[in-house]
């Protein structure tokens, strides 16, 4: 007889295995849930409507909340539950936006760098000429008229390096080669005026102290005319000889003009006849050859070792600035910055201007030299007739011809015999 109450159980005489006992103070975990299968994934093993899976492999942990709990996995077959779809792949770099973003910065360090040279640059330049103070002045043409003065100052240079250059040491500096620079629409024109020129003495009123001197019918030499009253009167001497108009005056000591040509590294020169010069230093023979400094400064200087007095001298001044102007005016110095800054400082260290001259207008200057040997440029001697008192005389129909040429910003079709 059995005595366990109904419910409790059954013996083994029943059909059916004995379950649990009904504990109603007792909760059995709930099972967990799995995720539903998609439906193009439901295809059975073997072609069965929806696999057998008995649970285990699955690292499931009995009774763990689904996707969480220690062990569990990305569900990608390995360790742990099933925790949903693999995350997104990373997505592409936006290169349009980073070409525009380096592209904008690249720009913003150039007009930085640019600006910062200008006004470096800016700085360096000696704006000790006042043109204002020249009276009497001729009336303007087309085109820019610059004066380029050489002088033989030696401001800032050692006992040591005038030995080297070969300079000298008299006091003062005075003009050692002049020329004119025509910068027009027809190319550009270099007319040298030899130093040994014969000129008139004006009227002019002192650059220091102001007061005007009247015109006494004095004739000297060109360059003495800086000798007495410095630039001031040089342009004004010039301008009343020639009757053209001088807009912008440039003037390089003999320390600047050396260390411009070292800085590029020297400059090479075709020199046709071999020649020495003891008073300058040179000793060239002939040929293509590169000159350093020092040897420029012999080359342009030297003027006793030809016996066409100065006429020669400025020849081979005119064929070295040009030289120096397309050597220095390249990409390979403009877009380097350890040869232009070396290159600029050395030039405008020593560099004097007149007040209103500007880094542009000096750039242009500078080009327009170039161009004199680009073919589109001449270079000639200013027209002379004969001498006076060993002094070079010009020829006054030509000169007055080649002015007026320059003024009209023709084609100067004006020749000089020597």
């Amino acid at each position: 007889m059995n005595d366990w109450p109904e419910g409790y159980g059954r013996g083994s005489q029943g059909s059916q295995p004995e379950g649990a006992r009904v504990m109603r103070h007792v909760q059995r975990p709930a099972a967990p849930q799995r995720p539903a299968v998609p439906p193009q994934q439901s295809q059975g093993y073997e072609g069965y409507d929806a696999p057998y899976d008995s649970g285990y492999n699955t690292g499931q942990v009995y009774g763990a909340p689904q996707g969480g709990g220690p062990g569990q996995g990305d569900g990608q077959g390995g360790r742990g539950g099933f925790s949903g779809p693999p995350p997104a792949g990373r997505a592409a770099p936006n290169w349009r936006r980073r070409i525009k973003i380096g592209s904008l910065t690249l720009v913003v360090v150039l007009l930085a760098v640019s600006i910062g040279t200008y006004f470096w640059a800016d700085s360096k330049l000696k704006r000790e000429v006042d043109l204002s103070k020249v009276i009497e002045r001729p009336g303007g043409g087309e085109g820019t008229n610059y004066l380029i003065v050489g002088s033989d100052s030696r401001e800032g240079m050692s006992d040591e390096e005038k030995k080297k250059l070969h300079t000298g040491s008299a006091d003062g500096k005075r003009t050692d080669s002049m020329m004119i620079l025509h910068d027009g629409s027809n190319g550009p024109t270099l007319i040298s005026l030899p130093r040994d020129s014969d000129v008139e003495i004006p009227s002019f009123k002192g650059s220091e102290s102001g007061k005007l001197f009247p015109a006494e019918g004095r004739r000297v030499k060109l360059n003495a005319a800086y000798a007495e009253d410095g630039p001031e009167l040089l342009v004004r001497t010039v301008e009343h000889n020639t009757g053209l108009r001088i807009d912008h005056y440039v003037e390089i000591g003999f320390a600047g003009f050396a260390n411009i040509v070292d800085s590029i590294g020297g400059v090479e020169i075709d020199i046709p006849k071999a020649f020495k010069d003891k008073k300058s230093g040179a000793d060239f023979q002939a040929g293509k050859q590169t000159l350093d400094g020092e040897q420029s400064l012999a080359f342009v200087r030297t003027r006793y070792a030809f016996a066409g007095s100065d006429l020669d001298r400025t020849k081979n001044q005119q064929k070295f600035l040009a030289a120096l102007a397309n050597q220095t005016a390249t990409p390979g110095t403009i877009l380097n910055p350890f040869k232009l800054y070396p290159t600029m400082g050395a030039g405008l260290d020593t560099l004097i201007v007149d007040k209103d001259m500007s880094l542009y207008s000096l750039g242009q200057m500078f080009f327009a030299m170039k161009g004199v040997t680009g073919g589109e440029g001449k270079s000639m001697n200013i027209p002379i007739s004969g001498t006076r008192g060993g002094n070079l005389t010009w020829d006054k129909d030509k000169v007055k011809q080649l002015v007026e040429q320059l003024k009209n910003d023709e084609k100067v079709t004006v020749t000089s015999d020597r």
